[in-house]
């Protein structure tokens, strides 16, 4: 009797099913439509990703799922090692058809040339092609070796490359975009059964059917068409809706992919605790990031805040549509979820205007790693003038990176536009500013 067992690997998030013999055709045949192939290598069959019906299947075959032994390195570890193998041998059968085409050349030795008429022609036509095949088998085989060790490597840089804490901070950048994917499902459904709550007249029901997305778009057809009533399709839609809510696949989709999260968080190591000013922008994007709908925060008193969505919350942030933390809490719930704050970018140098003969700016090229300097004069102008030049004026960071200036294509300039210089600008009509140290220095050393 033939035995399965399951196992899940979060790694690469593929289902394994290992049989003790052959499966029988109705069962190998399931086990194909469900997506899995066989790995001759491996002896197993496994699936390209994880899904609902293929673990339901793993389920019925094998009773449980356990966790993968083998990780992900050592697979590919063995996987290597069968590429080296693989490479060795293309190497020894080099050396052996160079050996046998070495030994059919000294039929050759001194330039023997084959004597046409004579009865040795045949046979020393027989060993020059021997010779010939030789030496191109051994060619291939040499080729080959740089082949499968380029394969070898290969598949150890792809399992380096899938342990890389910046690839793996990637990755959990797109479980998050698909959990707010699959999460928006469960909010639109919760959005539509309100609003269908509302809305009871058949001209009410037909006038939604027409402007809304939230029901299956062949309602609206059936109605206009008259093979359904509104009060009909009305129900239709909330049925639908309810599935959704209470359907039982989304629900494992979610529950999934907070588990892959998890793992990935914790091979990408701890997660501090957030330590700065609890705001209420701060938790609007918190929740949005974890699939939360339109949600608007705000505080309550001096440490209580609250975030209010249009839809529930994610059932691993709270439960109904508003959450009312202390600031600690929400640092602990944050902390519990692996979310941390964006770090903020650092504020650009103020855009100074002030008179000047000249002005020293970063160009827009490099030289040697360091940012090339391009001094240029200054023009005044009124800010509609500014304006007026359109893409050919821009801010340029001054050659010390403590200011920045607005600069222009030279108006002055009658040249064809690709060919006209830059010059810097002083708007005559704002505020003027005092020159820095920095651009005083330059014109003394100038």
């Amino acid at each position: 009797m033939t035995t399965i067992s399951a196992t899940y690997s979060p790694e690469d998030n593929k289902l394994r099913l290992y049989a003790s013999s052959r499966l029988d055709a109705e069962t190998f045949q399931r086990v194909k439509e469900a997506g899995f192939k066989w790995a001759p290598k491996q002896e197993l069959f496994v699936a390209p990703a994880w899904n609902c019906a293929r673990e339901d299947l793993a389920l019925e075959l094998a009773g449980e799922i356990e966790p993968e032994e083998m990780t992900l390195a050592e697979r590919a570890q063995m996987k290597a090692d069968r590429l080296d193998a693989i490479a060795d041998k293309r190497a020894a059968q080099a050396s052996a058809y160079s050996r046998r085409a070495d030994e059919l050349s000294q039929a050759f030795y001194m330039g023997q040339p084959i004597l046409v008429g004579h009865h040795s022609e045949r046979k020393a036509r027989k060993t020059q092609e021997q010779m010939h095949s030789a030496m191109d088998k051994a060619s291939k085989a040499h080729k080959a070796i740089g082949y499968w060790n380029f394969r070898a490597e290969g598949v150890e840089s792809f399992a380096n490359m899938k342990n890389d804490p910046r690839v793996r901070a990637r990755r959990i950048e797109k479980l998050l975009a698909e959990l707010r994917d699959l999460q928006r499902r469960l909010n639109t459904a919760h959005k539509a059964l309100e609003l269908w709550d509302k809305i009871t007249t058949p001209e009410q029901i037909t006038l939604f059917l027409g402007r809304s997305d939230m029901h299956s778009y062949n309602l609206w057809s059936a109605v206009d068409r008259g093979d359904m009533t509104p009060e009909d399709a009305r129900a239709a839609a909330m049925k639908g809706a309810r599935n959704v809510i209470e359907g039982e696949n989304l629900r494992r989709w979610i529950s999934h992919t907070l588990n892959r999260l998890s793992f990935e968080r914790e091979m990408l190591g701890e997660v501090p605790r957030y330590s700065g000013e609890i705001t209420p922008t701060l938790l609007q994007v918190f929740v949005r990031a974890h699939g939360a709908d339109k949600p608007k925060g705000s505080k309550i008193d001096e440490d209580l805040f609250t975030v209010e969505c249009a839809a529930p919350l994610p059932l691993h942030i709270g439960d109904g549509k508003a959450l009312e933390l202390s600031g600690d809490e929400w640092r602990d719930l944050m902390q519990s979820c692996g979310y941390v704050p964006p770090a903020k970018k650092p504020a650009k140098p103020p855009i100074l205007n002030f008179k000047a003969d000249e002005i020293a700016l970063r160009g827009r090229g490099c030289y040697r790693g360091a940012p090339t300097v391009e001094t240029l004069p200054q023009i005044e102008m009124t800010k509609a003038e500014y304006k007026a030049q359109g893409d050919g004026s821009w801010v340029q960071l001054s050659a010390c990176g403590e200011y920045r200036a607005r600069t222009c294509t030279d108006p002055r300039d009658k040249r064809a536009y690709y060919l006209r210089g830059r010059v810097a600008v002083f708007l005559t009509d704002s505020k003027a500013h005092t020159a820095p140290e920095s651009a005083s220095e330059t014109e003394a050393a100038q």
